[in-house]
């Protein structure tokens, strides 16, 4: 099984785990964008990158199995293939909670209600951690933006 940094090592970070590795550029491109600050009071950003080549072609349930257990984030995020090959670079979101973290079925219904997943542009990433991580907002309010998008991709309010 694949593993993750320590929790320790990931502190309130933005968990960002790259599984492509066909282009270092556009790898470089996007972690320079999320390392940016954010938000109108220029808000440090705050991520941590897993970008090791061993996550190489790894799945979603992959990356899930190895972030339960810790101190789950609500969301972790992949720089997946279509990440890389995509002019927007958008990371796929993906939300850590299952039924069983939820109060009912009505609860994870409505939580999954347009997927366990979504796709964010990089510049919006901070945003959505933020908000979950606070509980301000939850993942269905963001997976809902990105589904009013014509290409899918949640890019902010």
């Amino acid at each position: 099984m694949r593993v993750l940094p320590a929790a320790a090592d990931r502190d309130e970070d933005a968990l960002v785990v790259r599984t492509d590795y066909l282009d270092e550029q556009v790898w470089q491109d996007v972690v320079a964008v999320l390392l940016k600050p954010w938000g109108d009071e220029q808000y440090e950003a705050h991520v941590c990158f897993v970008d090791d080549a061993a996550w190489a072609g790894a799945s979603v349930d992959e990356v899930l199995a190895a972030v339960r257990g810790d101190d789950d984030p609500a969301v972790v995020f992949l720089a997946d293939r279509t990440t890389m090959r995509a002019e927007s670079h958008p990371l796929l979101a993906v939300t850590t909670l299952t039924r069983e973290d939820c109060v009912d079925e009505e609860d994870y219904e409505q939580l999954i209600e347009f997927g366990r997943e979504f796709r964010t542009a990089p510049a919006a990433l901070h945003e959505v951690h933020a908000n979950l991580s606070i509980g301000n907002l939850g993942f269905e309010e963001f997976a809902a933006g990105a589904h009013e998008d014509p290409e899918r991709i949640y890019r902010s309010f």
